[in-house]
């Protein structure tokens, strides 16, 4: 079998995700699956196209089509839709949903809607990314494919007739108009079962479980991205409770520009503004998750909690790189070196998760032992210089410090009557003092660090969590600072790194478009909320999914996708702008 794959990557924009909670794939226009990573997700690719490792699992139209997609609404079930010169043929596309630790089921069922459908299959699994061979291919008297690499067992089922090839195994299948056939593929690191899946009975499965698990979200701004982003945010979400922060690793914020970096762990930041979402539109199924994994973490760790784990818990392994070509203008990194910063800003978002969760009467005793642990590691920790949420040199960042003053005294706002309530605002008093004192521009905006004068659009969100109130006048100049310094067009980016134009340092970052639009609807300024919620909504990718920059001037997306964290805030950005700004925490 050949080390080249006749199926290069595409531009993100045109990236569709399956995922069932344990594991993601991301699938091109083309029908090829570029990227799987298995058991789980910081474990090694099987199809690694996607950086320039070899696998893939491709089901295209034969002769000239055009391509296009829609996921099933309120699910991650992809419908790849293509219109050939002979008709229309579609491929419903899913991962088995929920997905089981240790083994995938990948359905995959063609249908010819119109005409007659030519289809090329091709199937070459190649574990390690890419980088181990396939030991032993076989096909059992029933018709089914047997194949192993590396350490994973692989059974396929649907193509009988499938050949051997340097491409791998390779089928083509002819359907006349309003036939269907389905191809199921299972992967595992441990022996598969003996009793292959029903086809049928495993899209029934999955149809259900998707349909509990996603609300229908009507009271949104947006209804339709907001179930979206809620599957999204689902389906990158394990049994563990830890929510991956992206399905994939190496997708350049900025092509050769060294930036790229690996997010298949659960940042605790990421899994607070997930849970936070959650509860603004009222849905425990996210909420509980996200308090469960980071309330184990802060009881674990304590003031030594690190910004990012596995989502099984365990220590984010350090950097290192691949012999791989890389997505184009990247580079193929896995690994992230997370683990050895300091980010003070996580314990005050913990504890806005756990001032969300008891506002729904959902944190239990672990919850509030975890927040005690938090508050301490916040009183003994908070004059250390620390990385920030940009994750920079450290420094006294102003977000970190203002995060945490929101986040003490939401958590005494929700329990005025236990005595941790008096510690949680005295603490906050002091935080807030300080920071007063050597963090405010003499333009009366926050600046970024006592010695740092420039604005950042992190800067935002202190007084969207309650730090400071909406009418505060250093709220309002942040606020008006940003437009000012850091937008063009409703996009903004996060801050200026140098004398460059905005727009040749980095991408515009659709996060901090969303707090835009939150600012704004804080403001009052009904017209302009929603301008920033349009503007940054009409971002994402064909498939609706979002990355965490987007480049104005190309119009593409920029860095791993789909990215965590703009969908949580555009989940909470259409919870927030259906209702008045005085209702801030009302139900969340």
């Amino acid at each position: 079998m050949s080390t080249t794959t006749p199926f290069p990557p595409h531009a993100l924009h045109d990236y569709a995700l399956l995922a069932d909670g344990e594991r993601g794939a991301l699938i091109g226009p083309d029908g090829a699956v570029n990227w799987l990573c298995a058991p789980t997700w910081h474990d090694d690719a099987v199809f690694a196209s996607l950086i320039g490792g070899a696998g893939v699992y491709a089901v295209t139209p034969r002769g000239r089509w055009v391509p296009g997609g829609y996921y099933e609404e309120g699910t991650l079930i992809w419908r790849s839709r293509w219109v050939t010169t002979d008709g229309v043929v579609e491929c419903r596309e899913a991962l088995a949903f929920p997905g089981d630790t240790h083994r995938l089921v990948l359905l995959r069922r063609l249908r010819a809607v119109h005409g007659t459908a030519r289809v090329r299959v091709v199937l070459d699994p190649r574990a390690d990314y890419g980088r181990a061979p396939v030991r032993s291919t076989h096909r059992s008297d029933d018709g089914l494919w047997h194949l192993d690499t590396g350490r994973y067992r692989l059974r396929w089922q649907g193509a009988p007739s499938a050949a051997v090839s340097a491409e791998g195994l390779t089928a083509e299948l002819r359907l006349e108009s309003g036939e269907t056939h389905d191809l199921v593929l299972e992967c595992s690191d441990v022996p598969l079962p003996q009793d292959a899946p029903v086809a049928e009975r495993a899209w029934a499965d999955t149809e259900r479980a998707w349909r509990r698990t996603v609300p229908g979200l009507e009271h949104t701004a947006a209804p339709g991205d907001a179930r979206r982003s809620y599957a999204v945010l689902r389906g990158l979400t394990a049994h563990s409770g830890g929510m991956v922060a992206a399905a994939t690793t190496s997708l350049p914020e900025r092509a050769e520009a060294g930036r790229n970096y690996d997010y298949r762990y659960v940042w605790i930041r990421d899994q607070s503004y997930a849970g936070q979402a959650a509860a603004a539109v009222g849905a425990t199924d996210l909420l509980d998750p996200a308090v469960r994994f980071v309330s184990a973490r802060l009881l674990a760790d304590g003031p030594r909690l690190t910004p990012a784990y596995t989502v099984h818990g365990g220590p984010v392994p350090d950097q290192c790189e691949l012999d791989l070509p890389g997505y184009p203008g990247g580079s193929s990194r896995i690994g992230n070196r997370v683990e050895k910063q300091f980010q003070l800003d996580c314990f005050g978002e913990a504890l806005l998760l756990f001032a969300a969760a008891e506002r729904h009467d959902r944190l239990d005793g672990d919850g509030w032992k975890a927040a005690e642990t938090a508050v301490r590691a916040i009183a003994e920790r908070w004059h250390e210089p620390d990385a920030g949420i940009w994750e920079l040199d450290d420094r006294p960042w102003t977000h970190s410090r203002l995060t945490c003053v929101a986040g003490l005294r939401a958590l005494a706002d929700v329990a005025p009557r236990r005595p941790l309530a008096r510690t949680c605002t005295d603490l906050a008093d002091t935080l807030f003092a300080d920071t007063v004192a050597s963090s405010v521009h003499p333009d009366g905006h926050w600046q970024r660090t006592p010695d740092d004068t420039a604005v950042d659009a992190a800067l935002l969100l202190p007084a969207l969590r309650g730090a400071l109130p909406a009418e505060d006048p250093r709220t309002r100049a942040t606020l008006a600072a940003c437009r000012e310094h850091l937008t063009q067009d409703h996009f903004i980016y996060r801050f200026r790194h140098d004398d460059r134009p905005l727009q040749e340092a980095e991408g515009a970052f659709l996060l901090c478009g969303f707090l835009m639009a939150l600012a704004e609807h804080e403001q009052g300024n009904a017209v302009e909320a929603h301008r920033w919620f349009e503007r940054n909504r009409g971002a994402g990718g064909a498939s609706g999914l979002y990355a965490e920059e987007f480049d104005i001037a190309q119009r593409q997306l920029r860095g791993n996708i789909p990215q965590a964290f703009v969908h949580a805030v555009l989940l909470e950005t259409a919870a927030r702008l259906a209702h008045d700004p005085a209702h801030r925490h009302a139900g969340s």
